[in-house]
C-alpha cells in the first residue's frame, strides 16, 4: 500500500582552448608533415578541407576532381558511394589548424636532382640506398636492368639519403627494431640488436600507419565534436538572445502598464482629493453661516435681556420673564468638529488599491516571463509506485487501492505515491504546469536524479526535494530547513512550477489568479532535475482526482 508524502534539498568548469593551445607539429613516422592534415587524395597538406558525409576529409578541389571524372561519387578513402553529390562546405575548424600548422612548419618543397646528369641536371625519379645516389629516368635505367643493380633498395627521391643509411655499417636501414624502437641495418639486427624483435620497415610502417588512421578518426572524430559544440554554442545563444528580447519587451510591456495604472489611479485619487476638499469647505462654510446666525440670535437676545435689567415695568417684566429666561433650541457646538479621518481613510484605500494593483501586474508579467519556458512533460512509468495509475499519454496520475504487481526496479518508488517525469534538465530554465482542480491533498515540485527511492524519505532541500504540498483541503506548506505555513487568499486550480538552474530558484506559481505562491532561492543544484508528482492517497475516493500536466494557457 502507498504512504502519503512526508511532511518534513557543480558547475564543472572547462577551459575552451584555442588554436594556439595545439602544438605545431604532430610527429610521425613519416617526418614532420602528418597525416592527420594531409590530403590522400594529393598527399600534400589539405587546401580548403571539406568533409564527406562518411566523416574523411580531402582538398575541395582534389575531391571535386576526382568526382567530375567518375560517374558515381563515392569517397575516395572508405568507397562509401553517395546517391545524390553531397555539397561540400569548408571544414573551418580543420582549416585553421592546417593553417597554424603551416604558420609553424612552413613547407620547403626542393627538388631532388640526379647525381649523374653532367650538364643540365635533371628530376631525379628515385633513389638508390644502396650506391647513396639519386638518379633521373635516364641514369636510372641500370638498376631497372642490370641483375646486380636490381636487387638495390629504391625509394622515392630524397635529399637527405645518409638518414638512410646505417652510419655504423654503412648499409641501409632495412628494419625496424620493436624492442628499441629504431630504425637498424641487417648487421646492427644480427650484432647490437641479437634476439630482439626486429621486423622489415615496411611492415612496421604500414602498421603505424594502421595506427595513424585511428589516430585521424579520432582527430576527426574530435573535430566534428568540437564542430558540433561550436553549433550548440551559437545555437544557445540565438536562444538566449530571443528570450532576452521576448524578455526585454516584456519588461516594456510591464512598466507601460504600471505607468498607465498609476496615471489613472493618480487621476482618481487626486479627483477624490478635490472632491472632499470641496465637500468640506461646503460643510464649513455651512457651520459658519449657522454660527454667524445664531450669534445674531444671541445678540438680539442679549440687548433684551440688558433692556429688561433697567426697566420700571414690573408687570411687564414679570409677564415675559419665563420666556426670555427659558432654554432656546441651539445646537451644542461642544459636539461638531470638521472631519478629516474620513478623507485619510479614503487615501489610505486608494494606496492600498494602487499597491495591490502594481503587484498583481508585477506578478502576472513574470509569470508570463516563465511560460515562456514550458516544456514537455511526461510521466515516467518505471519510476511510479506499484499503487499510482498512470493514463496513456502519460499526462495524468492517480493512486488506486490496489497495488499492482510491477517490477521493483531501482528507480521504482516503494513506499510513498511518487512518480517523476520522464524527461530530467540539468542546465537552463523550464516550467510546467498541472491541474490540482478538486483535489484535497497533493505535492508538486522537482526532485534531484540522487534522491532515495526505497523507504522513508523527507521532501527537504538536502534530501533532494523542492516542492509544495496541500494537505486536508486547505493547508499549504513547503519543506525548506522547517516546515513553512503558506497564505494561499485563493484556493488554485492550477499551478505553475518554474526552475532556473544556474539561479539555484524553483518558484511555484496559481496561474488563474497569477499570484505567487512560493519560491525556493539559492539553492545548489546537481546533476538532472526532475518533475516531481504525487496525487497522495485516495481517501476513500474524497483525493481521487488525478493531477493532471496541462498545456499552457498563456496569459493575456
Amino acid at each position: 500500500m502507498a504512504e502519503s508524502s512526508p511532511t518534513s534539498t557543480k558547475a564543472r568548469k572547462t577551459k575552451r582552448k584555442s588554436i594556439e593551445d595545439y602544438p605545431p607539429t604532430m610527429s610521425s613516422s613519416s617526418g614532420p608533415l602528418t597525416e592527420e592534415l594531409q590530403c590522400s587524395i594529393c598527399l600534400d597538406v589539405f587546401t580548403d578541407p571539406v568533409s564527406t558525409p562518411c566523416g574523411h576529409n580531402f582538398c575541395k578541389t582534389c575531391l571535386n576532381k576526382c568526382w567530375d571524372n567518375s560517374q558515381t561519387c563515392n569517397c575516395p578513402y572508405c568507397k562509401e558511394t553517395f546517391k545524390i553529390r553531397p555539397d561540400l562546405k569548408i571544414n573551418t575548424t580543420l582549416r585553421e589548424l592546417v593553417d597554424h600548422y603551416k604558420k609553424k612548419s612552413p613547407e620547403k618543397k626542393l627538388e631532388v636532382l640526379c647525381d649523374f646528369c653532367e650538364e643540365r641536371k635533371q628530376k631525379a625519379l628515385k633513389s638508390c640506398l644502396v650506391c647513396q645516389s639519386s638518379y633521373c629516368e635516364t641514369h636510372l635505367y641500370p638498376h631497372l636492368k642490370v641483375a646486380g643493380l636490381k636487387k638495390h633498395k629504391l625509394i622515392n627521391p630524397v635529399r637527405n639519403l645518409e638518414d638512410y643509411i646505417c652510419q655504423k655499417h654503412e648499409r641501409p636501414l632495412e628494419l625496424f627494431c620493436r624492442d628499441d624502437q629504431t630504425c637498424v641495418c641487417p648487421m646492427c639486427a644480427v650484432k647490437d640488436h641479437k634476439n630482439h624483435n626486429t621486423v622489415p620497415i615496411e611492415e612496421e610502417s604500414e602498421e603505424k600507419k594502421t595506427q595513424l588512421m585511428k589516430t585521424q578518426k579520432d582527430v576527426q572524430q574530435m573535430i566534428q565534436d568540437r564542430i558540433k559544440k561550436i553549433q550548440e554554442v551559437k545555437h544557445s545563444a540565438e536562444v538566449r538572445k530571443r528570450n532576452t528580447e521576448k524578455e526585454k519587451a516584456a519588461r516594456v510591456e510591464l512598466f507601460t502598464d504600471l505607468i498607465r495604472s498609476i496615471e489613472r489611479c493618480q487621476t482618481e485619487l487626486l479627483e477624490m482629493m478635490e472632491e472632499q476638499q470641496k465637500a468640506a469647505e461646503k460643510q464649513e462654510e455651512e457651520l459658519i453661516e449657522e454660527l454667524e446666525q445664531e450669534i445674531t440670535e444671541l445678540k438680539m437676545r442679549n440687548t433684551e435681556l440688558e433692556q429688561l435689567s433697567h426697566t420700571e415695568d414690573h408687570l411687564h417684566l414679570l409677564q415675559i420673564y419665563s420666556s426670555l429666561c427659558s432654554s432656546r433650541n441651539t445646537r451644542n457646538w461642544s459636539e461638531i468638529s470638521v472631519k478629516t479621518d474620513e478623507s485619510q481613510e479614503t487615501l489610505r484605500r486608494a494606496l492600498t488599491q494602487l499597491q495591490d494593483t502594481l503587484q498583481e501586474k508585477l506578478t502576472l508579467t513574470d509569470l508570463k516571463r516563465m511560460q515562456q519556458y514550458e516544456v514537455d512533460v511526461t510521466l515516467d512509468p518505471d519510476t511510479a509506485h506499484p499503487n499510482l495509475i498512470l493514463s496513456d499519454d502519460r499526462k495524468q496520475v492517480r493512486c488506486g487501492d490496489k497495488r499492482q504487481k510491477l517490477p521493483d526496479n531501482p528507480e521504482r518508488f516503494d513506499r510513498y505515491s511518487n512518480v517523476l517525469g520522464k524527461e530530467g534538465f540539468s542546465s537552463g530554465r523550464f516550467y510546467f504546469e498541472v491541474q490540482v482542480k478538486e483535489k484535497t491533498d497533493w505535492t508538486l515540485g522537482v526532485a534531484s536524479e540522487f534522491i532515495d527511492r526505497k523507504g522513508e524519505i523527507t521532501l527537504r532541500p538536502s534530501d533532494g526535494f523542492w516542492t509544495v504540498v496541500l494537505r486536508n483541503g486547505n493547508e499549504y506548506e513547503a519543506f525548506a530547513d522547517s516546515l513553512v505555513s503558506l497564505c494561499v487568499r485563493v484556493k488554485p486550480q492550477r499551478v505553475g512550477v518554474f526552475v532556473d538552474y544556474e539561479e539555484g530558484l524553483v518558484s511555484f506559481y496559481n496561474v488563474e489568479s497569477s499570484s505567487h505562491i512560493y519560491s525556493y532561492t539559492g539553492q545548489s543544484f546537481t546533476g538532472k532535475l526532475y518533475p516531481f508528482f504525487s496525487p497522495e492517497l485516495n481517501y476513500g475516493g474524497k483525493n481521487s482526482t488525478p493531477l493532471i500536466i496541462t498545456p499552457v494557457h498563456h496569459n493575456k
